[in-house]
């Protein structure tokens, strides 16, 4: 996943599924082997095998909506058009920082969690096919926030007007 994925994934939320590390402990494993005497110490009845087993189907998860009395989670992709300003300045606020989204693509890296270092940026720059001089990094980060509103905003996020300029 590339950078620019990762922001737009941080302020829009991500469509992926959860992952299989992050399951209930109640997933069946099915490449465990069954017990046997030797594994459990005492004579364990064999079971008849009539041919490969059936994975076990995972658990029914959960419906996606938050109960009425929680904090609404983020909009995803699929919901629309995401107001991005919104989206940034909760999570400055949820930083109790100050950090300047509106101007700074470090402060808007760092709002959203995510490693603003120089060779990160470099790599957002070449995503978003900056031809510039990666080592003139004020230039670049001047370049690359204004490249990135216009970016979410053709991915539908609703950016403000003067933002795009």
């Amino acid at each position: 996943m590339g950078i620019f994925d990762k922001i737009k994934d941080a302020i829009w939320g991500s469509d992926e599924p959860e992952p299989p590390a992050t399951r209930t402990a109640s997933t069946v494993n099915v490449n465990t082997p069954p017990k046997t005497a030797s594994t459990t110490g005492g004579a364990a009845p064999a079971a008849p095998r009539a041919g490969p087993a059936k994975p076990a189907s995972p658990p029914p998860r959960a419906p996606a909506t938050p109960p009425a009395d929680t904090t609404p989670s983020r909009p995803t992709a699929s919901a629309g058009a995401v107001d991005v300003a919104a989206m940034l300045d909760g999570a400055v606020k949820r930083k109790g920082q100050k950090l300047d989204w509106r101007h700074s693509i470090v402060d808007l890296m760092k709002a959203l969690d995510l490693d603003s270092s120089l060779s990160n940026r470099k790599e957002l720059a070449a995503e978003l096919h900056y031809t510039g001089d990666t080592s003139d990094s004020a230039r670049m980060n001047m370049w690359l926030h204004k490249a990135l509103m216009k970016k979410l905003a053709e991915n539908g996020g609703k950016v403000p007007a003067d933002l795009l300029d």
